[in-house]
């Protein structure tokens, strides 16, 4: 493209110096004859006024040699014979007796090409009546004269012109050039797996536009493959329910080789998810907002996660309560969001606490926000900070860390927050904060996203999947 755009400049402007130069040599050729023939015309005339008094030699020659430009040696006089007049020649005669007849006998001046130049031949009457004829030679050095310092002068300009023009060409093609070499890298560097890549908005509108249209569909790009390893993430997570179950059975199930394998089977699988959860979550994924129109109702889904959970409850000797799903509790998240959420941290309760660990659930509804409290009477946790930080679970019982991420972006969605402190049980409680207007949250009420509140013991919750 680069080059591309040179020659086209060059040869327009070449073509723009050709119609211009050439018609301006032209005349000024043209202007240096006209002058060296006007100063011709003006010797002759000198000459007349002398002509027309008198016709001896003598005074004729003085005549001359005083007119002519180049002395004697330039002009001649021509007088014919008749009136009692000799014919009579004064200086050296260059054109031919035709010319000279010719003249005469036309009474009109006349040029004549000679060897060496050129000659004005002009008629002069004389006071016998008859015509003389002065004739001033122009040599070619004085028609040319100047003409080829004008022509080189012109040339010099057109061929700057030229280069002028082949580097404007050129550092408009640059300009082109590099945003679409640019361009072609980040396509490149993106088709090579470098999400990161993105293209400076420079250069013409048009590179521009497409610049901005290319980093979109990165950043498209980017979100979708973080929505994927996201819902793969949760998806394998939400598997972590049923298996909690599976593991609670297969404990029951007391001693023999179907048991053993029962259980092998049961960790197996439990092993298989945990490398899906951490291969999802090698990016970290960026949560969207919920759309217009989304939303659920808290209570309904605390009354159904809590009958699933109450059942395995009541098998492990646990004490549960349910507080504030007497009436509905509308909050701006999906059902299926906040059923993970609640399953994340009732499933670490069974996984993490011993049997007979009572636990609660606690639903307060408030003007501008509702809280969600999972309470337990667990035995605590040594970090509550490393729990809330994604990826740095505990680590000593293989756990994921991603079931307080899944409820941290469920609450951070809405502008809502999540805390990790001590509750009335004796154990950890997790208080989900979400935000009724999607404002984000106050830091004097509830301090930053995602803060962890210390009061003595913790709970197990923290050692999160």
């Amino acid at each position: 493209m680069r080059w591309a755009l040179v020659k086209v400049c060059v040869a327009v402007t070449t073509m723009v110096v050709v119609a211009f130069a050439v018609p301006l040599g032209l005349v000024i050729k043209e202007m240096a004859r006209d002058r060296a023939f006007a100063g011709a015309e003006r010797e002759a005339a000198a000459v007349a006024p002398a002509l027309s008094i008198t016709t001896d030699r003598d005074e004729l020659e003085r005549v001359v040699a005083a007119a002519g430009s180049d002395g004697d040696e330039g002009m001649a006089v021509h007088i014919p014979e008749g009136g009692g007049q000799q014919a009579l020649d004064i200086g050296p005669q260059r054109a031919s007796d035709e010319d000279i007849a010719t003249v005469r006998e036309l009474g009109r001046a006349s040029t004549t090409e000679v060897p060496g130049g050129s000659t004005l031949l002009q008629p002069t009457a004389l006071s016998s009546g008859e015509i003389a004829v002065v004739e001033v030679y122009v040599p070619e050095s004085e028609v040319s004269n100047g003409v080829g310092t004008a022509w080189a002068v012109l040339a010099a300009v057109g061929a700057g012109l030229i280069v002028g023009s082949v580097a404007v060409a050129d550092r408009l093609g640059v300009r082109m050039v590099r945003p679409a070499q640019r361009l072609v890298e980040g396509a490149r560097e993106l088709g090579e797996g470098k999400l990161g890549s993105r293209v400076p908005e420079e250069g013409p509108k048009e590179l521009r536009l497409a610049a901005v249209s290319f980093n979109s569909m990165a950043d498209q790009v980017v979100q979708l493959l973080a929505n994927e390893r996201e819902l793969a993430a949760d998806l394998s997570h939400r598997l972590r329910t049923p298996l909690t179950v599976l593991r609670l059975n297969a404990a029951s199930l007391g001693e023999g080789p179907a048991a053993e394998q029962t259980r092998a089977a049961v960790e197996q699988l439990e092993r298989e998810v945990d490398t899906i959860i951490r291969t999802a979550r090698e990016a970290k994924p960026q949560t969207a907002a919920p759309g217009p129109g989304a939303g659920c109702d808290a209570a309904e889904v605390v009354r159904e996660r809590m009958a699933f959970w109450s059942a395995l409850a009541e098998d492990e000797d646990r004490k549960v309560r349910v507080a504030g799903v007497d009436r509905p509790v509308r909050i701006p998240v999906a059902r299926a969001d906040l059923a993970a959420a609640l399953d994340a941290l009732l499933g670490n309760v069974f996984r993490h606490t011993p049997e007979g660990t009572a636990f609660a659930v606690d639903v307060h509804n408030g003007e501008d926000a509702v809280i969600v409290l999972v309470s337990d009477a667990g035995p605590g946790i040594a970090d509550p900070e490393a729990a809330m930080a994604r990826g740095r679970g505990s680590g000593s019982d293989g756990s994921t860390g991603l079931g307080l991420d899944i409820v941290r972006r469920l609450a951070e969605s809405t502008g809502g927050d999540v805390r990790i402190g001590s509750s009335v049980l004796g154990g950890t409680e997790v208080r989900i904060w979400i935000q009724l207007d999607g404002r984000a949250g106050t830091p004097g009420r509830r301090g930053h996203r995602g803060a962890v509140r210390r009061r003595g013991r913790s709970g197990a919750l923290a050692r999160q999947l």
